[in-house]
């Protein structure tokens, strides 16, 4: 592609991105560049038009569109206990910690499909927290959210989630935790009704709710830096005094302004807490 080209390209985007945020409210303009411009043209692709310019009079004035933008814009892709050591410290030095509440609320922001947000729930089944414990698992692809609150995941994947579920330090068996049926694992019931899934735009959206723990895993890394800013704002306003946040094993506080508001506890799994320092 000529340099021509690629600043029309980028003009395209840029145009289509604001386009995308005037009519519908969602903004994807402070995703990192070479990440959204790459599925904005697989979009295009994906719906039949030649040109990222076609595409935006598409979405202007098909609304039934949207759903299907929201989903290949965003990024849904994770694992059970994706990142077993992370797991393992939560277990470790983070639980015991939110277990002299007597009542749990945690955040996982950004949960795409679920796998990450049914392992924190066996993690918590298996440290005795669950029965007092609530989930609030959101995501701004609700096809994503669909299928995590469905809990239904294919059975190909089942040894390899057995695997890194032990490496975390797990107590029983991981099939004690569903049920196998016809190529695919369910999650128990009762895994499941702690869990509430909701819409929610870490982008546009404010505070969701008042929480122990926020796990927002891998989902910075798709922000530039005036966004990873201003969710880092939000995470500090949604956790109680002293609240723990989990990030992903690439994702960082430590450069951004808002990361004075919190302190490390492990810096090498990404694992910090709410320190009282007011931001401004």
């Amino acid at each position: 592609m000529s340099h021509s080209e690629t600043d029309i390209l980028d003009i395209e985007v840029g145009l289509f991105l604001e386009a995308l945020f005037r009519r519908h409210g969602y903004d994807f303009r402070h995703y990192a560049q070479a990440s959204i411009k790459r599925r904005v043209v697989a979009l295009a692709s994906a719906v039949g038009v030649h040109s990222v310019s076609e595409l935006i009079p598409r979405m202007l004035r098909d609304a039934s569109l949207l759903s299907e933008i929201l989903a290949r814009l965003s990024v849904p892709v994770t694992e059970m206990f994706r990142d077993p050591a992370v797991f393992k410290l939560l277990r470790e030095q983070v639980l015991p910690v939110l277990a002299s509440w007597p009542r749990l609320k945690i955040w996982q922001a950004g949960c795409a499909s679920g796998e990450e947000v049914y392992s924190l729930a066996i993690l918590l089944d298996e440290e005795g927290l669950l029965e007092r414990s609530q989930i609030y698992a959101t995501d701004i692809n609700d096809l994503a959210l669909r299928k995590a609150e469905d809990g239904i995941f294919p059975l190909a994947d089942l040894a390899e989630a057995e695997r890194r579920h032990r490496l975390s330090g797990g107590r029983r068996p991981f099939s004690d935790y569903g049920v196998a049926a016809h190529g695919f694992f369910r999650m128990n019931q009762r895994l499941r009704e702690r869990i509430a899934f909701a819409h929610h735009n870490l982008v546009t959206d404010g505070v969701f709710c008042e929480v122990q723990l926020v796990l927002c895993r891998n989902v910075l890394i798709y922000f530039d830096g005036e966004l990873q800013e201003r969710v880092l704002r939000l995470f500090h306003g949604s956790l109680v005094r002293s609240g723990f946040l989990c990030l992903g094993t690439r994702e960082n506080v430590r450069h951004a302004k808002a990361g004075k508001s919190y302190t490390v506890v492990d810096q090498e799994h990404r694992i910090f807490r709410r320190a009282e320092q007011r931001l401004t």
